[in-house]
Parts: C-alpha cells; sequence; structure tokens
C-alpha cells in the first residue's frame, strides 16, 4: 500500500529559537563593532588609531581620536541604547507600536525646558541638561494624571501623548519667534538632536545614568513579559498591573531624558528600534537586547552618514528623521489596510 508523500516545515522548537535568537544578537553586536571601528578610523589610518588607543600616539592623533571621536563615538552608544530601551519599553507596556517618548511629546518636553533655558534664562552647559531632564518628566508625569481613569488605557495614553506633543512644538515655535538670533542658533540644537563634541564628563554622566537604570529594566522584564498577556491575566498571575505599569514607564521616561539632557531629541531611535528587532526574531514578544543593538546601530549609522556620507555636517537628529518618518508612513498605512487604523 503506498500512500501520499507529504511534506512538512521543521518545527519551531525553544532549541531552535534560541538558536536563531543568539545568532540575530551576534549579527547585531557585529555590525555594531563595524560601525565603531568606522566611526574611529573613517578618514584615517587604522594603524594611527591602533597606535594611538594603545597610547603611542603623537598629541594630533590623540586629539582626533582621544578627544574628538571616542568621545562621540560612546555617547552615540549611550543613546541608541537608552533611547531603544525607552522606546521598547512604552511600545510594549502600553500595547501601542505608536507610544515612543518623541511621539508623545516627552522628548519634546526636554526640548521645550532646554530651549527656555538656553532662550529665556542665558543658561547654558549643565544647567540646560537638567532643564531638559526635568522638562521630560514633567510631561511624562502630566500625560500619566491625564491619561489616568482608574488605570491606565494605552489608547488614551497616546492620545494625549501626542496632544501635548503639538502644545509642546507650539511652544517651542512661540520661544524661536520672539528670541534672538544668535542665541536660536544654539537652542536648534535642542530640536534636531545633535552628539556634537561631547566632553568625556558628559559621556561618564549618561554612562553612571545607564549603570542605575538598567538593572531597572533587566528587574522588570518579568513583569513586563506578563503584562503582555493583557490586565486580566496579569491580574490573575498576581502581578500588580498599575503599579507595574507606573514602574515600567517610569525607568522609561529616565532612559528618554537622560539620553535627550546630553544628546536632544534624537528622532525615530525609539521608535523604530524595538520594531526593527522584533522583525529579526523568529517569534514576538519582549526583545530588550537586540533593541538595544538596533538602536546604538542607528545612532552610529546616522552619525557616520551626517558627519561623512552627505557631503556637509548634518546632525544626527536629521538623518535618524529621514529614516524614521518613511517608516511611520509606513505603519500606519499597514495597519488602515488591516482594520487597525484606530
Amino acid at each position: 500500500m503506498t500512500g501520499a508523500t507529504t511534506t512538512t516545515a521543521p518545527v519551531e522548537t525553544p532549541l531552535r529559537r534560541a538558536g536563531h535568537r543568539r545568532a540575530v544578537v551576534a549579527a547585531l553586536a557585529a555590525v555594531v563593532l563595524a560601525l565603531c571601528w568606522a566611526s574611529l578610523t573613517l578618514g584615517g589610518s587604522t594603524a594611527d588609531v591602533l597606535r594611538t588607543l594603545a597610547g603611542q600616539g603623537d598629541g594630533g592623533e590623540a586629539f582626533v581620536v582621544l578627544r574628538l571621536r571616542l568621545p562621540r563615538l560612546l555617547l552615540g552608544a549611550e543613546v541608541g541604547v537608552a533611547l531603544a530601551l525607552a522606546g521598547a519599553l512604552f511600545q510594549t507596556v502600553l500595547r501601542n507600536p505608536l507610544a515612543s517618548p518623541d511621539i508623545l511629546g516627552v522628548s519634546g518636553g526636554a526640548s521645550l525646558a532646554a530651549a527656555t533655558a538656553i532662550l529665556v534664562g542665558g543658561l547654558s552647559g549643565a544647567a540646560v541638561s537638567l532643564a531638559a531632564l526635568g522638562g521630560a518628566v514633567a510631561v511624562a508625569v502630566a500625560i500619566y494624571l491625564l491619561a489616568w481613569r482608574g488605570g491606565v488605557s494605552g489608547y488614551r495614553f497616546v492620545l494625549i501623548g501626542v496632544g501635548i506633543a503639538f502644545m509642546v512644538n507650539a511652544g517651542i515655535g512661540y520661544l524661536i519667534t520672539r528670541a534672538d538670533v544668535n542665541d536660536v542658533r544654539e537652542a536648534l540644537v535642542w530640536m534636531v538632536g545633535s552628539l556634537g563634541t561631547p566632553p568625556w564628563g558628559d559621556v561618564a554622566v549618561l554612562a553612571v545614568a545607564l549603570a542605575v537604570l538598567l538593572p531597572g529594566v533587566a528587574a522588570l522584564a518579568g513583569p513586563l513579559r506578563v503584562l503582555e498577556l493583557g490586565d486580566d491575566t496579569a491580574g490573575g498571575l498576581g502581578v500588580p498591573r498599575e503599579a507595574a505599569r507606573l514602574a515600567v514607564l517610569g525607568v522609561a521616561v529616565a532612559l528618554a531624558a537622560v539620553a535627550t539632557a546630553f544628546a536632544g531629541p534624537v528622532a525615530f531611535v525609539a521608535f523604530v528600534s524595538a520594531p526593527v528587532a522584533r522583525r529579526l526574531l523568529p517569534t514576538a514578544g519582549l526583545a530588550l537586547v537586540p533593541s538595544a543593538l538596533v538602536g546604538v546601530a542607528l545612532v552610529l549609522a546616522a552619525d557616520l552618514a551626517g558627519q561623512h556620507l552627505l557631503g556637509l555636517k548634518v546632525p544626527v537628529g536629521i538623518v535618524t528623521g529621514v529614516i524614521g518618518a518613511p517608516y511611520l508612513l509606513w505603519l500606519l498605512a499597514t495597519s488602515n489596510r488591516k482594520g487597525r487604523g484606530a
């Protein structure tokens, strides 16, 4: 007796998924390392960079590598990690792909506060960064309080955040029209996002902030996975829903705030990093490490393009905006086709 021969697709076992995930993380790490090396060596000699990193370079080489390129590289990597994780946390806990600090006005709040400090208060340096930090936190608290109705709905949170983002942008526009032209030039950095030439102190402070916040992200990963299953399931499993949601949002806001305080509102990094990471993985779900690596790669690639490939020095936020805006349009178009436009 002969039966029909059937072909079945290979079963996606947990071991196979784990191997795929490790391969994706390794590939992203390799891309990040390649971008790091390109950031240090592009336009120069690899041998000179290696000699300088070993402490044997001359004064000019040490200035270029250790004062100009390496701090910028490290700040870009830190900003990429912070913004990518902030976006992943926002989108996961609110269960909405549009939920990210730049779309909801959190980054805009930092920009408005920084612009106010520069254009109205005449401040500079660390004072402006502190003002940006406070602005981001203030906007996030306002959105949370306005969205609260016996709990926080992701849909309501996003709508209120978008509305506040428009208000914040209007405030920034008003400040620009009323300020002196020379002061506006400095404030514009806080509206587009730029790595600039950061001092080592800024790199160290942001590194300390990440060292404090990243363990919080790791601790919240478990409750966040339960929250992904829905509020009813989370409550049934004993997870305090609103307390866990507030903790996740608090860490996400802190990550976005510290990144924006040192680099300005680098657009769309928080918005696209987690979705790109999830598309690279075999199954959907929480992807914090891949998201962080995607964020670093996006910031470093955008900075390289802005500094070396476009023929003129372009801030990193402009390049990421050019990348992210088409993705937003594509997301909205595909959501509408699937009947999820609301």
